[in-house]
């Protein structure tokens, strides 16, 4: 039988800890029987858990005999790990044991170096820590995981349901996973990644506070609808196309025309929560030349197709 061990280190997000513990437990082969046999190790007796406390069953010893290793996040991830658990893990990882952390368990992974030169994700909202602390590993905050073979990450919490899923079907065919995701009451894959749960706060790409441009934002927020040319936006601000650009580069990190098409992209967003228009509609609304450009700009941007982050988001009908 595979055997997952989930370690808890002080501090672990109880969903963390939980999502991969039911996950796996709800996977049956075909003849019924359990397809793993699931491990909750830590490299103390008892371990804080926010509200309640764990005891964990097996120590770190046990992360020699796991197939699979899931590493939950932690309230505050330390660095260096707590004593034992890089030598603990590191080891498994040269013996072949396959390695996954749920959302902020990407940062005791990267602790250990295991990460360095390899893709991973955490959830969008620490990805731009995770890139700092650790810039050799290359950090994608818009998917919901990353397989590299043998080490796996995935994005917020909900999304370790999603890798493990992919786990569990890479372990034993799609129709243990399908099985699996049934009892969890979920879908065995998701449409889209992580981008389309990512919050703009503020809702437009920042600009220092009472930055040149800032008007000029501001004015295109609210007529992204109409068909602007970079001439346009220039006359508007009052300068030339070469310093707009100059300015656009300086003070919000993209150029005149990007931030256009992602200031269309959120008002969209924005239509598809909060009405029941067609998506043509929202397509001429938000100043796209045509629905199909809307739809493919918008997967671009977002991760998945307009009805597919209406079917998520959408909050009540107009």
């Amino acid at each position: 039988m595979h055997t997952v061990a989930v370690l808890a280190l002080d501090g672990v997000v109880p969903f963390d800890l939980s999502a991969p513990i039911d996950t796996f437990g709800w996977a049956r082969l075909p003849d019924g029987r359990e397809a793993y046999r699931v491990k909750v190790v830590s490299a103390r007796e008892e371990v804080s858990a926010g509200l309640f406390t764990v005891r964990a069953p097996y120590g770190l010893e046990t992360l020699a005999e796991a197939d699979t290793i899931i590493l939950p996040g932690v309230e505050e991830p330390p660095d260096p790990l707590p004593p034992g658990v890089t030598e603990a893990l590191c080891a498994a990882a040269a013996n072949g044991t396959r390695i996954a952390s749920v959302c902020v368990g990407a940062f005791l992974f990267a602790a250990t170096g295991l990460l360095d030169g390899l893709r991973a994700t955490t959830h969008w909202f620490a990805a731009p820590d995770l890139a700092a602390r650790y810039p050799k590993v290359t950090v994608d905050p818009n998917v919901l995981y990353v397989d590299n073979g043998q080490f796996l990450t995935s994005a917020g919490a909900a999304a370790a349901l999603d890798m493990c899923l992919h786990m569990i079907r890479k372990d034993y065919g799609s129709a243990v996973a399908a099985h699996t995701a049934r009892m969890s009451v979920m879908p065995l894959e998701r449409e889209g990644g992580q981008a389309q749960f990512i919050v703009q706060d503020p809702p437009r790409p920042p600009a220092p506070a009472g930055a040149a441009l800032d008007p000029l934002l501001r004015w295109l927020e609210e007529h992204c609808d109409r068909d602007l040319t970079l001439d346009d936006m220039a006359a508007r601000a009052g300068m030339s196309t070469r310093t707009l650009n100059r300015r656009f580069r300086e003070q919000t990190g993209t150029t005149p025309l990007q931030w256009l098409h992602r200031a269309r992209v959120r008002r969209a967003q924005h239509l598809l929560e909060t009405t029941a228009y067609s998506v043509d509609r929202i397509a001429a609304q938000a100043g796209f030349g045509s629905p199909t450009a809307f739809r493919e700009r918008f997967r671009r941007v977002v991760g998945t197709s307009p009805q597919g982050y209406r079917r998520a988001f959408r909050t009540h009908q107009t």
